[in-house]
Formats: structure tokens, sequence, C-alpha cells
């Protein structure tokens, strides 16, 4: 997902997708990008994207958690076949319903940011955000290569999101690893 993708301009972000219908009731199996509900968790409203590209506004009527995802009630959608509608559809919401706590940062902030080592040599963009569990992995792409840059204070020296930078202090070995 590109930093465009993510931001409508309508400023709705993407959180996350529908998997699937689960079971007759018309409840949506979800999966959040950044793995934590979150974000789904204010929002009374949220905004469906299909497969088509057409937004739709639903009222949530119920989420509720389990293992690695979420189970979302929309208003109206009572059946599977429903349901069904919504498979493979992204879910937006309002970009002020979201909060984040001081030195986190939403995935659409950080596509896109030029990478620099604290040396000043350019490491190329990050272009995509892998969940691995405890700690994120940044794609950081430069002609044609990439990098893996983990999301851990060690590496991470500064997010300046004004000037759409982020600079890394790489511990030992990891550009030899990464080859640039």
């Amino acid at each position: 997902m590109s930093k465009h993708d993510s931001v409508t301009r309508s400023g709705l972000i993407a959180v996350g997708k529908v998997s699937r219908p689960h079971g007759l009731k018309g409840l949506l199996r979800v999966i959040t990008y950044s793995g934590s509900g979150t974000c789904l968790t204010d929002p009374e409203i949220v905004y469906f994207r299909t497969n088509s590209g057409r937004i739709h506004e639903q009222r949530v009527t119920t989420l509720k958690a389990r293992k690695n995802f979420f189970l979302m009630g929309v208003a109206g959608v009572t059946s599977a076949d429903m349901a069904e509608n919504f498979r493979g559809a992204e879910i937006l919401v309002k970009k002020e319903s979201l909060t984040r706590e001081e030195d986190t940062y939403f995935w659409y902030e950080l596509l896109g940011l030029e990478v620099y080592v604290d040396t000043g040599e350019f490491l190329g963009r990050i272009s995509r955000i892998i969940s691995a569990g405890g700690n994120d992995i940044y794609l950081v792409e430069k002609d044609g290569k990439e990098i893996y840059i983990p999301a851990s204070y060690e590496v991470i020296t500064e997010i300046d999101l004004e000037h759409e930078r982020m600079t890394v202090s790489p511990v030992e070995g990891l550009l030899d690893l990464n080859e640039i």
C-alpha cells in the first residue's frame, strides 16, 4: 500500500480489510493493518472501499476481538449473502477519529518517508511496512534494491514527519546483510 493509497482525498485512512463473511448473521471477518483494533474501537462510522473503488459509509453495530482478527457487525447487514458484498473491501476511518500515543506513528505517516543513515547516506524510501509480531519492519527501496529496517528504538534515531524523513543508526552488519 502506498502513502497515496492509504489516505483518500476526503481524509479517510485505510486501517484494515474485510477478509470474508463470518457465520450466517452478516458479521464481517476483519484484519487490521496494524494488528490492533484500536483504530476500530472509536469510530461509530466506518467506510468501505469496495473492489470497484466505490466508498460506502456504514454504522458499526458490534466489534469483537478474536485471536488474529476482529468480527464486525454493520447496520443493515443481516445475512451471509449481504456480508459477501464486503469481501475484500478496504476499511477506512476519518483521520480525526484516530488517536496515537507519543512516539508512535500511523503507517500512512511513514509510507514514502526518505530514509537516511545518521552519516547522511540516503538509503531510499519506505515503500511497505510489514507487521512481524512484536516489531514492524520497514521495506526501504532505492533503484530497484530493497533493504529491511526493523522498527526499533535501537535502529531508528529520528522521525521527522514535517520533512518526510527518517534517520537510522543501523546496528553492525544490518546494511551489510541487505547489501544496497
